[in-house]
């Protein structure tokens, strides 16, 4: 096999990716010539509305879109610097679960109600170490009781265990062949307030034991304050604003980002009344020629609608997608949330 295990520092690199779907004779433009750089140990929260391309991504980088009716229509993929676009079938399952991990949205779904636990977490041993069924069972238990569950209960079934339990366990099937990335798809949505703080302190904690690297996808700003290092505001298929924490939450550029922070309540004052952004995302099919934010943007200009923004580079790290910081005709002030 061609696959490469040396010690990358740059974990993740994604270039001018294109991700399609052909449905009916329509075209969905899900993911939009985007571009990700994700290095050692470091978390990168991908923020979005729903239908914005953030699963769709996370699927692409395994070579796991669906096809047809997906379609990779440009762009490449690089993790620890084997591409993922030129390796074989063989290969990429050498790959999945060894070297990049995905925790999937619903726990209730992502777990085979016919096998044990304990199984199911066995499975990536024998597959990926060669380990016997014997070694792949006690390593299973190993990781159950690293996740917090008893490992006697490894011979029970999905049905015998709550959503938190069940989350637990993925989190235990992806993180057990070390990988040295691991994509969260939402993996708190499911889970009420206590168990979902429960489950990203563990996986913050495992994270910083394996020294992974991470792609949080959540539309919850909360979470990603909490567990991220760096964040990417998605919409419409297209990344609008690239930063660190500090970058993006203090010193926010793009409209949408503006949007979604003013879309959160203000805990310290009662007074402050909600700013939801106007309108709803644009039909994935019938993408506007311009930018796709500026039917709903108070800043919005003629040429916004024209012609889809360059990107504005405010220091190595923060990026923005969008026509205010090159042009200037607009009537409102942009000013620094």
């Amino acid at each position: 096999m061609n696959v490469k295990t040396t010690n990358q520092e740059t974990v993740l690199e994604i270039k001018n990716l294109t991700v399609h779907y052909e449905v009916d004779g329509e075209v969905i433009e899900a993911v939009n010539n985007i571009d990700i750089t994700l290095g050692k140990s470091r978390t990168l929260g991908l923020v979005g509305e729903t239908g914005a391309g953030k699963t769709t991504t996370a699927l692409a980088i395994q070579r796991l879109i669906p096809e047809p009716p997906g379609i990779v229509k440009n762009g490449s993929i690089t993790i620890c610097g084997n591409n993922m676009m030129e390796l074989s079938a063989e290969e990429l399952t050498k790959i999945r679960g060894d070297m990049v991990s995905m925790i999937f949205q619903d726990p209730m779904t992502s777990l085979n109600p016919v096998f044990t636990v304990g199984e199911q977490i066995a499975e990536s041993f024998m597959l990926h170490q060669d380990a016997s069924r014997s070694e792949a069972m006690e390593k299973a238990m190993e990781m159950l009781e690293m996740v917090g569950i008893p490992a006697a209960r490894a011979y029970e079934y999905p049905h015998q265990f709550s959503g938190g339990m069940k989350q637990r366990v993925v989190i235990a099937i992806a993180l057990s062949c070390n990988p040295k990335l691991l994509i969260a798809d939402e993996p708190t949505t499911a889970l009420d307030v206590t168990i979902q703080a429960q489950v990203l302190e563990l996986m913050k904690n495992l994270k910083e034991k394996y020294e992974m690297s991470m792609i949080m996808i959540t539309h919850d700003l909360g979470i990603v304050a909490e567990i991220c290092d760096d964040v990417a505001v998605m919409y419409a298929g297209r990344i609008v604003e690239r930063g660190t924490i500090a970058e993006v939450f203090n010193h926010t550029k793009h409209p949408y980002t503006e949007g979604l922070f003013n879309s959160l309540p203000n805990i310290r004052s009662r007074s402050v009344r909600l700013r939801p952004i106007p309108g709803l995302m644009p039909d994935p099919t019938n993408l506007p020629p311009g930018c796709a934010f500026a039917p709903r943007c108070r800043y919005a200009g003629p040429e916004c609608l024209a012609a889809q923004p360059e990107l504005h580079r405010f220091s190595d790290t923060h990026t923005v997608a969008c026509a205010a910081y090159s042009l200037v005709y607009f009537g409102i002030e942009r000013t620094e949330k």
